[in-house]
């Protein structure tokens, strides 16, 4: 079976990243004999939002300075093409993702990663959860792999904590300023949610190279 490595980097709170994720399963599914290695990295859309979080309404048009509300339609539209029944009137905080991305990093040996960022995803953006909150991440954790104390621990250690931080600083030094960002055989890369076609001859394109590279002479 032929294997590709795709990284993802992205947020829990980037809608871009909800919607550019679904497109990649999307585009993932029409190719049959391939296994998709598929790991998640952190990025911190907006590293200065408070551990407790803040009205994202506020927070919006604080920071670029025109109401909120005019934001979010293009972006449903986006999702809805998509199949994701986004509704802003359900997300209501913007949240500190730290603890999120660090109970992600954790679920990789589990193999559960993708499904907890899945279960994030839709937490924040279609039920309106606060992805921040200690314990409603323990509970999405719990239905993926962690026991809910396991959970919490991971959550409460600083040093944990510490190394998600390290690890989001670690894809802005590589270059990485915006989000979702996808990185195909640690050689073919774009940023943004493409459509599902633009992915689709991406992943054909590095898939041609892969087996180019085996092939070739040592």
């Amino acid at each position: 079976m032929r294997k590709l490595a795709i990284d993802v980097v992205s947020d829990v709170v980037c809608p871009w990243c909800l919607i550019g994720t679904r497109r990649l399963d999307q585009a993932l599914a029409s190719f049959d004999g391939v296994d998709f290695e598929i790991t998640m990295h952190p990025f911190l859309l907006d590293p200065t939002t408070p551990v407790e979080g803040e009205d994202l309404r506020e927070r919006l048009t604080r920071k670029y300075g025109v109401p909120a509300a005019s934001m979010f339609a293009r972006v449903e539209e986006a999702a809805r093409e998509s199949g994701i029944p986004l509704d802003f009137e359900k997300v209501r905080r913007s949240v500190n993702t730290i603890a999120a991305h660090t109970l992600m990093r954790h679920a990789a040996p589990k193999g559960t990663q993708l499904a907890l960022s899945a279960a994030l995803f839709d937490a924040y953006f279609l039920e309106g959860k606060d992805v921040g909150d200690h314990a409603v991440l323990a509970a999405i954790a719990a239905q993926h792999g962690f026991a809910e104390d396991e959970a919490i621990a991971i959550l409460s250690d600083e040093g944990e904590r510490a190394m998600t931080k390290q690890q989001a600083a670690a894809m802005s030094r590589q270059g990485i300023s915006g989000v979702p960002f996808f990185i195909f055989d640690r050689k073919l890369a774009f940023s943004g949610a493409q459509s599902v076609e633009t992915m689709k001859q991406v992943i054909e394109k590095a898939l041609s190279e892969s087996a180019s590279a085996e092939s070739a002479p040592a």
